[in-house]
Order: structure tokens, then sequence, then C-alpha cells
């Protein structure tokens, strides 16, 4: 199945694989350009950002997802950090529209 997937990049193509064969709906990538948007639609795909995933888990229920990122800061070591540098940490890490909307949520 791999050999037959047209991919820009060919060593991306197991993911596409994979995410046929478990009847995924989404690929979660920040290299989005390697997966092109009207190719994943034939096979009823769509790639999105880790920042948009996020962000669209998190409007699934406001109060588990702050619970989940303080249990997250709460266990967070080498180095401990505080909600708001593990929220800049976010940052710098391309997760900025998740950082904003957990931080207008605390």
């Amino acid at each position: 199945m791999i050999d037959q997937l047209i991919l820009p990049d060919a060593d991306d193509r197991h993911v596409l694989a994979a995410a046929i064969k478990t009847n995924a709906n989404v690929i979660v990538t920040n290299n989005l350009k390697d997966f092109p948007q009207e190719y994943l639609e034939s096979f009823g795909l769509k790639a999105i950002s880790a920042d948009d995933f996020l962000t669209d888990i998190i409007d699934l229920n406001h109060e588990t997802a702050v619970a989940a990122f303080r249990e997250l800061v709460l266990h967070k070591k080498n180095p401990e950090m505080d909600e708001y540098q593990v929220l800049e940490s976010f940052r710098r890490n391309g997760l900025t529209n998740t950082a904003d909307y957990l931080h207008a949520l605390l």
C-alpha cells in the first residue's frame, strides 16, 4: 500500500498509510506542505496542525482541558515550571493559539 501512495515527501507515505489503515479522519502534523489537502480528501482525510488540533480539543470541554493542563504543570519536572512558563514554552514551540486559548481560560 505504501508504495502506491504519492506525497511530496516519499518518507511521509507511512503516515498516510497508517491513517488509511486505521480509518482516521485527521492527520495531525506541522508538516502540512507535504500532505496536500486535495489528495488527502480522496481518502476521506484532512491534515491539521498540532496547534489547530489542540484548540479543537480544548473547545470540546474547557473544564477538562484546563484540569489536564494544570495536571501537566503540576507534574512538570526538569525543569519545574509554573502555568505561565509552560504557556510560554507552548508559544515558543508553535502552539501559539493553544497557549492563548488556555491562558484566556485560566
